[in-house]
């Protein structure tokens, strides 16, 4: 087959972030099939377009087997809510020009993953004109978590947000969701029928965790970085408002009496202000770390004690599983868990790590001294997680049921 892929976050080669497609593309073309993807030009935590992109509307590019045309997204992306939505509606359109005047060639389904909500509207258009289905994939509840953070707030916005979600889940021949809560949300609130739901949630990237779990010289990672003798908990990921990382920066003002010291990986438009709070805090025991490739963010975790998925205590986060929870687990590195429902759930089931109630800064402060009491949980608990998603969790036996589904509609 020849696929056309609609992902406004598509990773660069060396870009750090969740590189969930990167790894599912490699594994289709590994499979013999044609992939064209459609992506932007400003990473999903950054604020300014690359070098190369300057001045530009449109860049081809080739990664790997895989051919990515890199579309225009407006520089305001990432300075407050009317800047991340020209964002969002900036891709829109010019995915909407690439995909149907800039990849040559007929395709024979084209693939959406969302948020944005609003590329869908792309992805619509050019399965209309090229007479294609449409697969529709949903990483996130949308408008749903933004209303719940307080991100969005017009009523305007949202009515037409919830009329689109609903157009867009009625014109796709295929909706695949992250987990088993979105599952349950589209066919129970959303009217969506089952035959049109598919379930493959993000995973495991053991190719690159087994490579380093053999080669790896955890002490002499840890002497380098000045982490020696030090409880490390890292957290990956994104700094937004979503993830309310001031809970970090409390629970360490707590710990400042023990071993542990908290590296938060990664960028967003909260990271400035999270610094400028740890700095007025006078937080010894939390160190920002800039994004680094995703092999070297798996030489953090490894030469970590435990990893930390956290998020705002919303109820819409409890339908959600965190993509570094995958990573953490890949590693063998237990998890903490500041995130409520499907995460928790998936954590307590594989016993691989402990679940702490979001923003409750006391129960991080208990357990993470339960933990640095008893160390001998650490390797039991990292050893569960793996086993876990080694058996439900591995990236390229759900990209292998993804696609075959996928053959399925086009058939």
């Amino acid at each position: 087959m020849k696929i056309l892929l609609l992902h406004q976050y598509y990773l660069e080669d060396d870009d750090a972030g969740g590189s969930r497609w990167n790894e599912m593309t490699k594994t289709w073309t590994k499979e013999g099939h044609q992939v064209v993807v459609l992506a932007g030009m400003v990473h999903a935590n950054g604020h300014r377009k690359r070098q190369e992109y300057k001045g530009k509307y449109f860049v081809k590019k080739q990664q790997g087997d895989v051919m990515v045309w890199r579309s225009h997204v407006s520089e305001s992306y990432n300075k407050g809510f009317t800047g991340r939505l020209w964002g969002y509606f900036s891709f829109m359109f010019s995915a909407l020009w690439a995909g149907i005047f800039k990849a040559k060639g007929k395709f024979d389904v084209v693939v959406v993953t969302s948020p944005p909500l609003f590329v869908g509207f792309s992805g619509y258009i050019i399965s209309r004109v090229r007479r294609i289905p449409l697969v529709f994939e949903i990483r996130d509840l949308w408008p749903e978590s933004a209303i719940d953070t307080g991100v969005l707030t017009n009523k305007f916005i949202i009515r037409f947000a919830y009329w689109f979600e609903s157009f867009i889940y009625r014109k796709a021949k295929l909706i695949n969701v992250l987990t088993p809560a979105f599952y349950k949300t589209l066919l129970e609130k959303k009217s969506v029928s089952p035959d049109k739901l598919l379930m493959i949630p993000n995973a495991s990237d053991f190719s690159l965790s087994e490579t380093l779990l053999k080669n790896f010289n955890r002490e002499a990672f840890r002497e380098i970085h000045e982490l020696s003798g030090k409880f490390i908990i890292t957290y990956v990921g994104a700094h937004g408002v979503a993830n309310h990382l001031e809970q970090i920066l409390k629970a360490g003002k707590l710990l400042e009496d023990t071993n542990v010291l908290f590296l938060l990986i990664g960028q967003g438009m909260e990271k400035e202000r999270l610094k400028q709070l740890a700095t007025e805090m006078n937080v010894k025991n939390v160190r920002f770390v800039d994004p680094v490739p995703k092999a070297d963010v798996f030489k953090y975790i490894l030469a970590s004690d435990m990893g930390a998925s956290v998020l705002k205590k919303v109820d819409t986060f409890k339908t959600v599983y965190s993509n570094k929870t995958f990573d953490y687990m890949s590693c063998k590195t237990p998890i903490l868990m500041a995130i409520d429902g499907v995460s928790r759930e998936l954590v307590e089931t594989a016993q691989a790590g402990s679940y702490v109630e979001p923003e409750n800064i006391s129960e991080f402060d208990r357990i993470i001294r339960q933990y640095i009491s008893d160390p001998g949980r650490l390797k039991v608990e990292g050893e569960n997680g793996y086993k876990y998603a080694r058996e439900n969790f591995d990236r390229e036996i759900l990209a292998k049921k993804y696609i075959k589904r996928i053959k399925q509609i086009v058939k």
